[in-house]
Formats: C-alpha cells, structure tokens, sequence
C-alpha cells in the first residue's frame, strides 16, 4: 500500500486541518485505552497478590473485586477491537494503518528512515503526514495491534481453564495452551506481553507530546475533534 498521507511534496503547501480519525476510531481509542489503564494494574495484582486481609474472605471478597474488573476490561478490549477491526473494512484510508503497513514500499522505507533522524534530532526538517507517520504505523503494528490480539488469546485462553470444557472462551481459545507449551508458559508469555504495551504507551505518549510541541501539529486534540491540523 502506497503511502498517501504524505503532506512532505510540497513544503510551501499550507493546509488548514484534514479530517483523519473519523468516530468510531476515535471510540476505540478511548475505550481501549480505559480497557488497558485497568488491566495492567489488576492484570499486576493477580500476577503479585496483595496481603491477605483480616477476617472471613467472603467479608471482602477483594481479590474477586480485582479479578472481576480484569476480566469486564478484557472483554471490552476484546470488543473493542472487533468493532476496529469492522471499521477498517468501512471506514477512510486511515482507519487501515494499523493493519497495513507498507513493508514493501521503498519510499516508506526512505521516510521510514527520515522519521528515525528526525526524532534523533538528526534531520531538521520533520516530514508531514495526515495519518500516522512511517515509525508509529510500524510500531503500532508490532506492539500495538499483534500484542493486544496476542494478549486477548492468551487472556482468553487462561480464561477458559476457569470457564470449563465446552465454554465458548475453551471452543476458541482453549488450543492456544497446548500450542504455546503449557498453563505456565501462556501466564509467562501474557505477562510479558503486558510489558510490551506498557513499554508502548510510555514511548507513545512522549512521541505525541514531542511531536505536538516540536512540530507544530495538533497531536493529542486530534484524537478528540478528528480533525489533523497544521499550524505552520
């Protein structure tokens, strides 16, 4: 897929805003986003419980509270990502960035590279792009996209060992246990997917702040108006 969201051809060109992340994306955005904020620290807590408490564990009943809200935030990151997926069929050009990445395009590769110099502070100038750049596309796609399918697999998976044999979560998901080893390597691998989102918001988030100050484009208000707009 050729790149088209490049907005680097003509730098005297001036462009008010440009209607990129239509709803439903911008949706998913917030949706997985909450979905992700409660499952890393419940997602901690079952892999590190806390102290028991005092008293009748029926009394508390705390780690099922935790438990409870880990699995609520899994299915909605799940359904979440059904309805993104949907949308990629139906909606703009953009909305297909995250799928498709252009591995095969020479001229991705170059402002790939342009993008890698740029963020080192080593390239004045910043090439523009409607959509997502060459570097978020591809890590977006790796550890983004593929980790969280990854992580709603294995989360439904472990699930299933609970839900029982003939459970839809053990219909689906439960091959995905036997296939990566056993019970113990998926809460190994599932865990460790958890870090790579983690590792993930945290680059993501200083990129978009930098990149809204630095290059003068509306960042973080896009992903609330829809709307990608150029300032210089």
């Amino acid at each position: 897929m050729m790149l088209e969201n490049s907005l680097a051809a003509d730098p005297n060109r001036h462009l008010k805003s440009i209607y990129v992340w239509e709803a439903p994306v911008r949706l998913w955005h917030w949706v997985m986003t909450l979905s992700i904020l409660v499952l890393i620290p419940t997602g901690l807590l079952i892999s590190y419980p806390p102290p028991s408490v005092h008293g009748e564990a029926s009394d508390h009943f705390l780690f099922g509270y935790i438990r409870f809200a880990h699995f609520v935030a899994g299915y909605t990151l799940a359904a979440s990502w059904l309805l993104r997926i949907y949308w990629a069929f139906v909606g703009n050009k953009y909305s297909r960035q995250l799928f498709l990445v252009p591995l095969h395009s020479r001229k991705w590769w170059r402002e790939f590279g342009n993008d890698c110099r740029s963020y080192a502070f080593m390239r004045a100038e910043h090439l523009r792009f409607a959509g997502h750049n060459p570097m978020a596309q591809l890590a977006m796609f790796f550890m983004l996209t593929l980790t969280s399918l990854f992580m709603i697999a294995t989360g439904f998976a472990l699930y299933s060992e609970g839900a029982g044999q003939g459970h839809w979560t053990d219909v689906l998901f439960g091959w995905v246990i036997p296939a990566l080893g056993d019970s113990q390597m998926v809460h190994t691998l599932h865990h460790l997917g958890m870090w790579v989102i983690v590792i993930f918001l945290i680059v993501h988030l200083y990129m978009v702040i930098r990149q809204d100050v630095t290059t003068r484009e509306s960042i973080i208000s896009t992903m609330v108006s829809g709307y990608r707009t150029f300032k210089d």
